[in-house]
């Protein structure tokens, strides 16, 4: 009886194992700006034009089937996709506000951003080039 519980507590360990090793990892958020930009803006002031407060720098959106996107906001600007929503409509409700250019990958948002001086963007950490610089990281 003893060996079966010692088996079973064995079995159950390790497809506790495995699920966490099937699970995906969660990416290192990188807030980039071009290489050949001057800025460096802080964290809440990329979150503030993110959402829509402030006009400088220009924010680059991943569109909203990247997971990334939803990291990226909860992570850098403590907000959940729903919260986003919400003040993204009122700004476009009010007209006071249109939303930030989207693109559909990585490789899209480093040339968007390596090619205005001004924009702002995120990727994961393993995307990095030459053509961008990390501002900051969001984890």
């Amino acid at each position: 009886m003893k060996k079966a519980i010692n088996t079973a507590a064995g079995a159950l360990a390790a497809a506790g194992f495995a699920a966490l090793a099937a699970a995906p990892a969660q990416a290192e958020v990188a807030i980039i700006v071009s290489a050949h930009s001057s800025q460096a803006p802080q964290v809440a002031q990329v979150c503030q034009a993110f959402l829509g407060k402030v006009k400088s720098p220009t924010p680059i959106n991943l569109n909203e089937k990247n997971p990334l996107r939803d990291e990226f906001f909860a992570k850098a600007c403590r907000k959940d996709p729903v919260q986003v929503q919400a003040m993204w409509g009122k700004l476009i409700f009010t007209g006071t506000g249109t939303p930030p250019a989207e693109v559909d990958s990585a490789a899209a948002m480093k040339k968007a951003v390596a090619a205005d001086p001004n924009a702002v963007g995120y990727i994961d950490k393993k995307d990095l080039d030459a053509s961008v610089k990390v501002v900051a990281t969001a984890n």
